[in-house]
């Protein structure tokens, strides 16, 4: 697999992981919610950028997330 074939769905800010969307081997659409985030009392979706496969999850609910930490990894439709 090519390493363009992947890309990272990151968070963008520090924050609980209060439920994820999706599971390795799912598929998802651009735009899907692959996470539900919440800082400060706000719930904020993490959405897939590209359609693909989920390939790996790298957190848990209940987990703190960092900005920029990986939350999952999607091999893109077709590659």
């Amino acid at each position: 697999m090519r390493p363009e074939a992947t890309y990272a769905v990151t968070s963008e800010l520090v924050a609980n992981v209060l439920s994820l969307a999706v599971a390795e081997g799912d598929e998802v659409d651009a735009g899907a919610e692959v996470a539900l985030l919440e800082s400060m009392k706000m719930e904020i979706p993490v959405l897939a950028e590209h359609p693909g496969t989920v390939v790996e999850v790298k957190v848990r609910p209940g987990d703190v997330v960092q900005d920029g930490e990986i939350l999952c990894v999607i091999r893109r439709s077709g590659a």
